[in-house]
């Protein structure tokens, strides 16, 4: 007589299958269970790979540049989303009561570390924990701020790629004194910040010896900007100096109340030329999203972020934007044209 192979099964697994359709049943139950023997190294590399977390400020559209050239970063170390290493990606929306809770919800994933786009950002995740290392790709002076202890030794669960954008705001200082030799009147505007006082402070040096006066307006909020641009008075500047700082939230609205005002515009970010400021000169922020992805790899392999040092930008750009150049009836000198690295025709 011939055996049931259900018999067998039962006997080696402790439990059988019946019914209509149990030799049916049976083959595809012998199927899985003999794919489950044959790749389990698979299942457990897919258990194994590393997950980190992700966090930026804007939303995912501002800051898709910045988070694909992060990415591009990481495959070029030989990491593939996927396959060998997980990203849990989280947007703030450019709302700063977010960042707390977003950095709350990546810290519960219990990732090997996390990556903070912005200063603000990465103050929130270190507040959330000491332990998982956090890698900032983005941050203005975080050893004046206290994300670090130092540049060289950032001490504790935090190191990244520091900016260096708001010392360069005497050079932008320069550059509009270059483009409009004529100038006398500069408004400094950027969104309540701990780094507002100290970087006007250091242009207004820069501005006295350029026959330059400032006026600075120092917004709490984006429902401030209105209010700021109907209080420059009848004596108006001849342009606007843009602080950093959640620029990608503020800037493109601040630009568009600027090109009202006929205001020549810089800052520090490309999304300011982008939305029709006239200049911005800044470290190139794909530069450094890319590098961050090497601060990854290290602590992957066992670096701890407190003997990892900050590094600070190695490329800048500058651009400049002939359209609005033209609206706002200015000519660039051609010796400021011939030293942009892109100009917006």
């Amino acid at each position: 007589m011939n055996q049931d192979p259900s018999h067998s099964f039962r006997t080696t697994f402790g439990f059988s299958i019946v019914g209509p359709n149990s030799g049916k049943t049976f083959c595809l139950a012998l199927c899985a269970l003999l794919l489950a023997f044959i790749f389990p190294a698979d299942a457990q590399q897919l258990a194994k790979i590393p997950r980190i977390g992700a966090l930026h400020l804007g939303n995912s559209k501002a800051a898709s540049v910045p988070v694909e050239a992060f990415q591009r970063g990481l495959r070029e170390l030989g990491y593939v989303e996927g396959k060998n290493i997980a990203v849990e990606y989280r947007y703030a929306e450019g709302k700063e009561e977010r960042y707390t809770s977003l950095a709350a919800e990546l810290v519960a994933l219990k990732p090997a570390l996390i990556v903070a786009w912005g200063t603000d950002v990465a103050a929130a995740v270190k507040k959330t924990t000491a332990t998982i290392p956090i890698v900032f790709a983005l941050a203005d002076r975080p050893d004046v701020l206290g994300l670090v202890s130092s540049l060289a030794r950032p001490g504790a669960n935090v190191t990244g790629l520091t900016t260096l954008n708001f010392e360069l705001s005497t050079k932008r200082l320069e550059l509009l004194k270059e483009t409009i030799p004529e100038l006398t009147r500069v408004v400094v505007l950027g969104l309540h910040h701990p780094l507002v006082s100290i970087t006007v402070k250091e242009t207004e040096a820069t501005a006295r010896s350029m026959g330059i006066q400032l006026q600075t307006i120092e917004l709490q909020s984006l429902n401030d900007l209105d209010g700021a641009f109907n209080r420059l008075g009848k004596d108006r500047p001849g342009a606007l100096l843009l602080l950093p700082g959640r620029e990608v939230v503020y800037g493109p609205p601040a630009v568009s109340l600027a090109l009202k005002h006929r205001l020549a515009t810089i800052g520090a970010q490309t999304v300011i030329t982008d939305a029709g400021g006239l200049m911005t000169y800044g470290p190139r922020t794909t530069d450094m999203s890319f590098r961050a992805a090497t601060y990854v790899d290290k602590i992957l392999k066992g670096a701890k972020p407190a003997d990892l040092p900050v590094e600070q930008p190695t490329k800048f750009d500058f651009v400049i934007n002939l359209k609005t150049a033209k609206q706002i009836g200015l000519t660039i000198p051609p010796n400021v044209l011939t030293r942009a690295d892109r100009v917006i025709k």
